[in-house]
């Protein structure tokens, strides 16, 4: 059986501005990731990382080409179809947490399910056990004024990865954590990939490549190397960079 699709990018370009103030952040891109695969994305600033995951997540509209998630195309869709389907399909993790203060941790992490028609109570559990899965099931009931960055971070984590969820975007999920939590959320993640969802982390550590099945590294907005994870990610970005 041929493994099954949960993201596909086909020739997609994404450009902001008009005129000679036009930037190509996407510059026709192809990119597949297939359910139980783990893809890290690096490359560096400016390269396109955070575009490519803003558009895989519906969070932004491609200026060219086509973009699936588990086989629905988002360009074809409304924008509360595309929300719906962020609830019951897609994790996200923001560079900047995108939690809400007034609610507690477990109420950041249940939200989504309770929005999604989740009772409460059910909705709660899941995100008891989420929270327990980043390691802070202690801190539930604290608001987020209460918790330290990597706290906060871990919060966005399990809102992530709460639910049934077949694709999971991370841009740079440990950037606030040490070293030992952060390779804790790594096999986090890895864990989520081998229980079937498609995982797409953009990461500036080649250190935390190794959790990955396959590395995509991306320079001016265009996928310039792919390589499985045995491959040496330092040499990546040192023939990116030339």
């Amino acid at each position: 059986m041929p493994p099954r699709q949960i993201l596909e990018l086909s020739s997609v370009t994404k450009t902001y501005g008009d005129g000679t103030a036009t930037i190509a952040a996407l510059r026709a891109v192809d990119l597949v990731v297939n359910a139980g695969e783990f893809v890290a994305v690096m490359g560096p600033s400016g390269s396109g990382k955070s575009s490519l995951l803003a558009l895989a997540g519906g969070l932004d509209s491609a200026t060219e080409g086509e973009i699936y998630v588990r086989g629905t195309p988002l360009g074809s869709i409304t924008l509360a179809e595309k929300a719906r389907l962020r609830r019951r399909a897609v994790g996200y993790v923001f560079q900047d947490y995108n939690l809400i203060p007034t609610l507690t941790a477990a109420e950041n992490v249940s939200l989504p399910l309770e929005l999604d028609g989740v009772k409460p109570a059910r909705a709660r559990r899941q995100a008891i056990d989420a929270l327990r899965q980043v390691g802070i099931e202690d801190l539930a009931g604290r608001f987020l004024d209460e918790l330290s960055g990597g706290q906060q971070q871990r919060v966005a984590i399990a809102r992530a990865i709460v639910g049934e969820k077949a694709l999971i975007l991370a841009d740079e999920p440990t950037g606030a954590l040490d070293s030992v939590t952060g390779e804790e959320i790594m096999a986090v993640l890895r864990r989520r990939a081998d229980a079937g969802a498609g995982v797409v982390l953009v990461m500036h550590e080649a250190r935390h490549a190794g959790w990955a099945d396959r590395v995509v590294f991306l320079r001016d907005g265009r996928v310039v190397d792919q390589a499985g994870a045995e491959s040496d990610p330092q040499s990546l970005l040192a023939d990116g960079a030339r």
